[in-house]
């Protein structure tokens, strides 16, 4: 059984949630978003908690979490939002944030421009740190490994982009075979 759908999501302050059929709609200070149920699940709406309900095949059982999670990520990003941050790491490794373009130098023979989605937000504080924001954290977690796909924190020396908080694991280089 799945415990995550039986805890109430609770409505702060600002925040509307609506449901029409099957489309829940969740808007507040930072934007709105909608988000479509799947069947045997079921959403109930008070005055500041929403409780998700779910049919009893495994499928619901599993639904009925993973629905309670996306409309609470929903409700936070409406009301607070969300922030990833990545690092560069790498000798002439730049970022700069220009509207809602991202310039990155990242040791290529070209610049990189990233155009962001309508939903996020860039800031750089320094050259090296890139800080994201969004309403939606799907969206905000995609942009992110965008950027970090376009060169990864490699092993030896732990150069390329990284988030904030990832621990790379690094490795030993080969010593050369001394024979004398």
């Amino acid at each position: 059984m799945s415990r995550v759908a039986k805890q109430p999501i609770t409505i702060p302050e600002g925040v509307k949630v609506e449901l029409n059929e099957n489309l829940v709609s969740v808007s507040g200070k930072n934007g709105s978003m909608e988000f479509e149920l799947v069947k045997d699940v079921t959403v109930d709406i008070s005055e500041n908690e929403v409780l998700v309900s779910y049919g009893d095949y495994q499928e619901s059982v599993a639904m009925g979490g993973t629905t309670r999670a996306i409309l609470n990520n929903m409700v936070v990003g409406v009301s607070q939002g969300f922030e990833k941050k990545l690092e560069l790491v790498g000798v002439g490794y730049r970022a700069k944030a220009s509207g809602k373009t991202l310039d990155l130098t990242l040791g290529f023979s070209h610049p990189i421009k990233y155009e962001l989605p309508e939903s996020v937000s860039a800031e750089t504080p320094s050259q090296t740190e890139i800080v994201l924001k969004s309403h939606d954290k799907q969206v905000l977690g995609q942009v992110a490994s965008e950027i970090r796909a376009f060169r990864p924190p490699e092993p030896y020396k732990g150069k390329g982009v990284k988030y904030s908080d990832e621990r790379i694991k690094r490795k030993e280089a080969k010593k050369a075979a001394g024979g004398a």
